[in-house]
């Protein structure tokens, strides 16, 4: 898969005008969709018969003989062991929501080319007719012998919980929720160097996330995995807690999991005496609740465009501030993990990705910051060209320690 843009008609008058025609202005996302992002590359030349003999028939039958004798052979003489399918159902897409599948295909292009950039995978974007899990399951179990792993993508919750863990049960392949995984692995990695940055252990740190969704389920669970001293969790109706009566089984277990504390009421409540902040839903937090948090405290806001809490008051009362946005400083980008994720358990065809393999990650990215560490610098940049090698290494090495590699 081509990882460039190749855009056969990117000298077209068209693509200097919005999507409505000559009326609208020019509007340069639209100049870049316009065609995809995407395109097929081959690998091998086709130049004469020869190469074509070769390529295709006959001589493509001695191969297809072959595996068909030994399937193992498959990721040795097809792409298969270096691709990743990136599903989707279109229900929770970015910011945009429920928009639907071929809504969806921007972003799932997006992510397919920053496999490739960022990782040296090739993936391809498959975005479903359908938002019942189980048909999701049973399509992505049957297109699974095309690849060597599959990248979830933008479905809602609760189902995103249910189709990962059916598929991780049925499949032999890494599959991956990058929503609620690749969002956890960047908030340690950066919760890791601030709390070292201000001499603290994540035990030490008792942490509040806004959002009960996805993310905001995969982080708690994550960060406590990984010895978080404690963390609550609020949803819309405020902290997930064992006295609430109106809990989903997915929050119920999460009501177990977490908040030692024993917390109840309202997010800004909560925040009372937090080292911690973790935004994962949107909204707006009251700057009295900021101030009210703990000296030295970490306000990681990740909503976007707009962080729950604006880094210039965040600033104001915290020790570290961190957004999902590139234009400010430690950024909270998916982008940082799933591509190294991806590449390093594909190295040694791992089976799965599994929370050893995710920790590992996080102390790689973690680890790629050094001694330049400071408020403004917790997590690197997507661009620096340490980081997916890094993690790649990471994850394969304890892709084998935990006895989930196959080479």
């Amino acid at each position: 898969m081509a990882a460039e843009i190749v855009n056969p008609r990117s000298d077209s008058e068209t693509d200097h005008v919005g999507p409505a025609g000559a009326d609208e202005p020019f509007d340069p996302a639209f100049a870049l969709h316009r065609g995809g992002k995407m395109a097929v590359q081959a690998t091998v030349p086709v130049r004469d018969k020869d190469d074509l003999s070769l390529a295709y028939t006959p001589g493509v039958a001695k191969v297809c003989s072959a595996i068909a004798e030994q399937p193992e052979l498959v990721h040795d003489y097809t792409w298969k062991s270096n691709v990743v399918a990136v599903v989707t159902d279109g229900t929770a897409v970015l910011g945009l929501g429920d928009i639907g599948a071929e809504a969806s295909l921007p972003v799932m292009e997006g992510k397919a080319i920053l496999f490739k950039q960022f990782g040296g995978v090739d993936a391809v974007p498959i975005a479903l007719a359908t938002t019942d899990a189980d048909e999701i399951v049973e399509t992505v179990v049957r297109l699974a012998p095309s690849f060597g792993g599959v990248n979830l993508e933008d479905i809602s919750a609760p189902r995103c919980f249910e189709i990962e863990r059916k598929l991780q049960e049925r499949l032999d392949i890494p599959v991956f929720h990058d929503d609620q995984h690749g969002t956890a692995v960047v908030t340690l990695a950066a919760l890791r160097n601030a709390a070292k940055l201000t001499g603290r252990t994540l035990g030490d740190l008792r942490a509040v996330i806004s959002g009960a969704g996805a993310a905001g389920v995969a982080i708690a669970k994550f960060l406590l995995e990984a010895g978080l001293g404690d963390v609550a969790v609020a949803d819309r109706k405020g902290i997930v807690s064992r006295d609430r009566d109106d809990l989903t089984p997915v929050k119920r277990e999460l009501a177990e999991l977490t908040n030692k504390a024993g917390l109840s009421g309202s997010l800004e409540a909560a925040l009372n005496g937090a080292d911690v902040f973790i935004g994962v839903s949107g909204g707006t937090v009251p700057e009295p609740a900021v101030a009210s948090m703990a000296p030295n405290s970490f306000v990681f806001a990740m909503a976007n465009p707009n962080p729950e809490v604006h880094p210039d008051v965040a600033h104001k009362y915290a020790a570290v501030v961190a957004t999902g946005r590139s234009d400010y400083p430690n950024q909270i980008n998916n982008v940082l993990a799933f591509p190294g994720i991806f590449a390093g358990a594909l190295q040694v065809r791992a089976s799965r990705i599994t929370e050893g393999m995710k920790i590992a990650a996080a102390d790689a990215l973690a680890g790629v910051v050094g001694d330049e560490l400071s408020a403004d610098y917790v997590i690197p940049s997507p661009f620096d060209e340490r980081v997916a090698p890094a993690v790649t290494a990471a994850v394969a090495a304890a892709a084998r320690a935990e006895g989930v590699a196959r080479r």
